[in-house]
């Protein structure tokens, strides 16, 4: 298999929402977790707590997650996912990424129940082969939360270069309750996201969205450089 360089796999890593049915390989999984773990952590704590569901047991959860759905109202939320009254630009960049998704899908802005339907995809990880959870020990700060996007961020960069696909999805936040008691984490965890992972459909739609980026002067300030 021939990797990609690290500037290739940060450009072509996205969200990926359809996945073909390839499976992906256990030693393939346990290699890529064992050397994101080498992620920058703070105090070398290493928070990331991780399961990893494919084969029977995805199909079971997945099972499990469509009568939860079903069932009523989502879980009480442990964190909040968006701060409220998000201000500008940040609420226009998530307005405009969630025009950009559905145009791209084909959904109108005025079909609600489509947008409910597509939205309900995530917890069937898009179709995915492996799905993926990060918990957290509820003893840690908002420093270890970095550490944990870190260690994810490296998760998806090496997939890249293997060729495979990711979506990370804080909506399973949403059904907490439920993915902790499926894959038996104890109580002093707490689940921040989860991830869909396997090779993407290059033919869906979905997988073809633009994700903009604002420019580096939007968000850098270098100085002394022209000393």
């Amino acid at each position: 298999m021939s990797f990609k360089s690290v500037s290739d796999a940060v450009h072509s890593r996205c969200s990926v929402r359809a996945f073909t049915n390839e499976v992906v390989p256990a030693e393939t999984l346990r290699e890529i977790l064992q050397l994101a773990a080498r992620a920058p952590s703070g105090g070398n704590l290493q928070p990331w707590r991780v399961y990893v569901l494919t084969g029977q047991e995805l199909r079971r959860f997945v099972g499990t997650m469509q009568e939860r759905l079903l069932s009523g109202p989502a879980d009480p939320e442990e964190y909040t996912i968006y701060p409220p009254n998000l201000k500008v630009p940040y609420r226009h960049y998530r307005f405009d990424i969630g025009e950009r998704l559905y145009r791209a899908l084909g959904v109108e802005r005025e079909d609600r129940e489509g947008r409910k339907q597509w939205f309900a995809r995530n917890f069937a990880f898009f179709g995915a082969p492996v799905g993926l959870f990060c918990f957290v020990d509820r003893c840690m700060g908002k420093a270890q939360w970095a550490d944990l996007g870190m260690f994810l961020q490296t998760v998806m960069l090496l997939l890249s270069e293997r060729g495979y696909g990711s979506c990370a999805q804080e909506a399973w936040a949403l059904y907490h309750r439920t993915v902790t008691q499926f894959v038996s984490a104890p109580k002093e965890l707490m689940l921040f996201c989860g991830m869909a992972i396997g090779r993407p459909d290059e033919k869906a739609a979905a997988n073809h969205l633009n994700s903009p980026r604002m420019p580096l002067d939007d968000f850098a300030v270098l100085r002394g450089f022209e000393e």
